[in-house]
């Protein structure tokens, strides 16, 4: 699949994660897959070095890894993680996202009413 692929393509029809998005030098692509009132579906791919600066959210985040090395860090703890690894960011504490190496991420956010 290309990286032109959107949720219309894939809804009802298999595809590979770590293939919905393409990486870009010196840059952080982001694709969302699903936008809804209640959360949100958004792929990211980071070339080695790019990051997101510490900030807060108001709800839980999931990050999945598909491919490549991040480091999340979640109230000044860094954890280093690789494909199919998986972790929750809690709602309202500070978090950063940094490349290890080329990654590529899945983040869920789904909201409270």
């Amino acid at each position: 699949m290309s990286s032109d692929t959107n949720e219309h393509e894939i809804m009802g029809h298999p595809g590979k994660l770590a293939e919905l998005i393409d990486y870009q030098p010196g840059s952080i692509v982001s694709r969302e897959i699903i936008s809804k009132k209640t959360g949100t579906v958004t792929l990211f791919a980071f070339d080695v070095g790019q990051g997101l600066s510490e900030h807060t959210a108001p709800f839980d985040a999931l990050v999945y890894i598909t491919d490549g090395e991040g480091e999340i860090t979640i109230s000044g703890r860094p954890f280093i993680l690789g494909p199919g690894e998986v972790i929750i960011m809690p709602a309202n504490e500070p978090h950063a996202v940094k490349a290890v190496t080329r990654f590529k991420m899945l983040l869920v956010m789904i909201r409270t009413q």
